[in-house]
């Protein structure tokens, strides 16, 4: 059984139109306010696994190699250091970070998988960590021909070079009481962990539903390769956790980091603890 703790990674903006695709800003306007650049409050909520002799983090966010014209893109607020001070307050170093589990290796969620050392290279920012991605994604992102902007190799390349990265084929997992659910619509091969032991398995949805807003079955990122795959993935899975009463943990979401799922006359909806439904 693991300890789950939330570590934040800071936050970032993206365009709401995007984040919410087909679904009229009327609507999804509701659940997210937009700045005068029309973009969201996207959080950054990494997962923190203590146990079975582990000490796990599923994802690491976006890291803190950017310049100030990045940041000011995509609205990045992220002090340095701030992810390590968040480890901290759980009484975790970089160091002692034995598996880092990556959904995926957009930017947001790969980021801080390197640091700059003092001699000035990059190297694994989690020195004594196995970083472990699905084979087939690792392949996509580096052959797609849509997502090049998502991908940075430096992200990518240091894990490889100093013997890190732990390539996964589909049906595997690498870490007890840890099921990876994989799915194609978001990206390639992106690898959702559920996660059992606990009072009821809990999976975190990455960017299958980003936000508590998301599990609505057409409310969609315009970001997605595949969104009639996601329709389906979203059908299925999402369907399974209000079948079997699981719970969902958000990444994105800058407000809600847990809630359940409910079928209703309406379609499946996120039902957060305490305060009703999120519609």
């Amino acid at each position: 059984m693991y300890q789950i703790d939330d570590v934040s990674a800071g936050s970032l903006r993206l365009d709401g139109g995007a984040m919410f695709g087909i679904v009229p800003k009327a609507l999804w306007s509701r659940q997210a306010e937009s700045d005068e650049q029309n973009r969201i409050e996207l959080g950054m909520r990494c997962l923190l696994l203590r146990g079975h002799g582990r000490t796990v983090l599923v994802d690491c966010g976006i890291g803190d190699r950017f310049d100030d014209k990045f940041a000011g893109i995509y609205g990045v607020v992220h002090p340095r250091d701030t992810f390590a001070r968040a480890l901290a307050a759980h009484g975790v170093a970089p160091a002692g970070v034995t598996d880092i589990l990556l959904t995926h290796l957009h930017f947001d969620h790969a980021g801080g998988c390197t640091r700059i050392d003092d001699d000035g290279r990059l190297v694994p920012a989690f020195a004594n960590a196995t970083y472990h991605v699905q084979r087939r994604h690792w392949e996509w992102a580096h052959e797609s021909p849509r997502e090049g902007a998502s991908f940075l190799r430096e992200h990518m390349e240091p894990l490889a070079e100093h013997d890190r990265l732990n390539l996964l084929e589909e049906g595997a997992s690498p870490l007890p009481d840890i099921e990876l659910v994989v799915v194609n619509g978001h990206t390639r091969a992106m690898q959702l962990p559920l996660i059992h032991g606990g009072d009821t398995p809990l999976l975190y949805v990455a960017d299958l539903a980003p936000t508590a807003a998301h599990v609505p079955l057409l409310w969609i990122m315009a970001y997605d390769i595949a969104p009639l795959d996601t329709l389906e993935e979203k059908r299925r899975i999402l369907g399974r956790a209000a079948r079997e009463g699981w719970t969902l943990a958000f990444e994105h979401d800058p407000r809600v980091a847990r809630a359940r799922v409910e079928e209703t006359g309406k379609g499946l909806v996120a039902v957060v603890e305490g305060s009703g439904m999120s519609d």
